[in-house]
């Protein structure tokens, strides 16, 4: 309805299961529709490329060197359900640079997944993750949407090494359903990249799952690398996991999985056993996770390791019809306990959160957090601040505020202000906003500003990031991506058009630039840039 972000629904959709487009057992049933005759899919998609570089970091620096390549994917319907891709040459020039982050924790930055043929089927071979498995806040703090619990399988290990693009030679992939079950498999051959320090490499992926009783699953997984080495530099994941939904709200998760690496023997396992109930009035959540400190899954993605964590939330959100303007509140506590393999806690973090959903869609939220952390080795948040070893207690408050999607204006206001490690943390942003400058053009900014004041010393890392978008048609747009982070002293520029000249082909424009912005110079130093064109042409019988 005008002026309410409400969505109608034909069938009733239980108000716990969010947006019911995803419950899809609780659509209507659909009669009088003719289901067309069988048609495997038969694409050839070859691409040819050209680029002007330049890389003042290379030894020796590199100016204005022009490239060129090409490369082929095929993609191939097996069954009207399962897919098969082959690939040769692979690139993905035309893919926009990550987000940059600010690091303020000790752990390892989650990136998501970009690239387009590892973004399609990417469900499939999802593992040993469970909604709402963290407590973390995320944002600045580069916590991975899992939280701590580990990703066995994380497509950004193939083709990407420190930052640093691996040219993939070839390989293929094996997506879709046979009956109750969902089949994945991939097998990549990277080449050897001596300026990302990378040797040529395999990467083999096995996923397999099945749907059991209404809205449940079990499934299976292997994972293994294997560098062009004689006998050495090869690792194993092998996991099995489940997750059982009961009722409208009751869920059960859980798995287990191993690693085998040369040279670590033992302790070398994970689990994980989570209970959630979901209702829309009161909710709870119990998790206990393990990872051993042997546990390396190589394609995958691990924050820490060598810990036994426990989590326990629980929420009570009414929804009062006395307030006209409020849709529901929300108010949450929480416990996240992590010790380490010698039984010594490391990390505890309690948190006490209050949220109010209103009827124009903004919201707005607060909260209050004690955390613990042990550091059993020296900190660096930066090259001139390292916080000593040793047990820290410290407690922080955090308020924000979302404008919603309706409005020209939309983005999430948030401030924080509290304890860190001894000394003092500040924190303003404005971060997914978006601004509707015409229906074709849209504006959207971001920017963190972070100021740490420990007895080691006190800096400010400044995040800031701007996404201009204008799109001519549905088949073509231009789109800017401009970002700065003062942690990193880089002054990023990425440009890219696309356009689609005939359906399934591409012609892309690419432009990217980056400098550093170190004060003592009047402006920014040129790092590299590139100047890209690719084209695409698909073929389909």
């Amino acid at each position: 309805l005008p002026g309410r972000i409400e969505e109608v629904y034909l069938t009733p959709v239980p108000i716990s299961a969010g947006p019911g487009q995803y419950r899809i057992s609780a659509g209507a049933t659909l009669t009088g529709l003719e289901v067309p005759a069988g048609n495997r899919t038969f694409e050839i998609k070859p691409y040819g490329i050209g680029s002007l570089a330049t890389d003042r970091n290379a030894i020796p620096p590199v100016s204005n060197s022009g490239n060129g390549n090409f490369g082929v994917d095929v993609k191939y319907g097996l069954t009207e359900n399962l897919t098969a891709d082959f690939t040769y040459n692979t690139d993905f020039a035309q893919v926009e640079v990550d987000e940059q982050q600010i690091n303020l924790t000790r752990f390892s930055l989650f990136f998501p997944e970009k690239r387009e043929f590892f973004l399609e089927g990417q469900g499939i071979f999802d593992f040993g993750s469970t909604p709402g498995s963290g407590s973390s806040r995320g944002g600045s703090s580069g916590v991975s949407p899992a939280g701590n619990a580990p990703t066995i399988f994380f497509s950004r290990r193939i083709g990407l090494n420190q930052g640093q693009t691996v040219p993939i030679l070839g390989g293929g992939r094996l997506t879709g359903k046979v009956g109750n079950f969902s089949v994945g498999a991939i097998n990549i051959q990277s080449d050897d990249t001596p300026g990302a320090n990378t040797l040529s490499t395999n990467f083999t992926v096995l996923r397999i799952k099945r749907d059991v009783l209404r809205r449940s699953r079990i499934g299976g997984i292997f994972t293994g690398r294997s560098v062009s080495l004689a006998g050495d530099g090869t690792n194993q994941a092998f996991g099995l996991d489940g997750a059982f939904s009961f009722y409208d709200n009751v869920n059960l998760f859980g798995y287990y999985a191993r690693t085998q690496t040369p040279g670590l023997h033992g302790d070398d396992e994970s689990y994980q056993a989570a209970f959630s109930y979901d209702g829309d009035l009161y909710g709870l959540r119990v998790d206990h996770l393990l990872v051993g400190d042997n546990f390396n899954p190589e394609v995958g993605f691990l924050r820490r390791d060598d810990f036994r964590r426990t989590f326990v939330q629980a929420q009570f959100s009414p929804r009062p019809r006395s307030i006209a303007a409020v849709r529901q509140f929300s108010w949450s506590t929480s416990l996240d306990y992590i010790e380490n393999g010698a039984g010594q806690l490391e990390t505890r973090i309690a948190q006490a959160s209050f949220r109010t959903s209103l009827e124009n869609s903004d919201s707005f939220s607060a909260n209050i957090q004690q955390n613990y952390e042990l550091l059993s080795q020296p900190f660096e948040i930066t090259p001139e601040v390292t916080i000593p070893v040793g047990g820290y207690e410290f407690q922080d408050y955090r308020a924000s505020y979302r404008m919603g999607p309706r409005r020209r204006l939309s983005g999430n206001f948030s401030i924080q202000r509290g304890e860190f490690f001894g000394g003092k943390i500040t924190v303003v942003g404005y971060s997914r906003g978006r601004m509707e400058i015409t229906p074709q053009f849209s504006f959207e900014p971001s920017v963190s500003l972070n100021r740490i004041e420990v007895p080691q010393g006190s800096f400010t890392a400044k995040l800031a990031t701007t996404r201009l978008t204008y799109t001519f048609s549905p088949r073509m747009f231009v789109g800017g991506f401009l970002q700065y982070n003062s942690t990193r002293d880089v002054l990023s520029t990425n440009v890219r058009l696309r356009w689609e000249y005939q359906p399934g082909s591409e012609l892309f424009v690419v432009y990217n630039d980056q400098r550093n912005t170190e004060l003592g110079r009047s402006f920014p130093l040129l790092e590299n840039r590139a100047f890209i064109v690719k084209l695409t042409r698909l073929f389909r019988f």
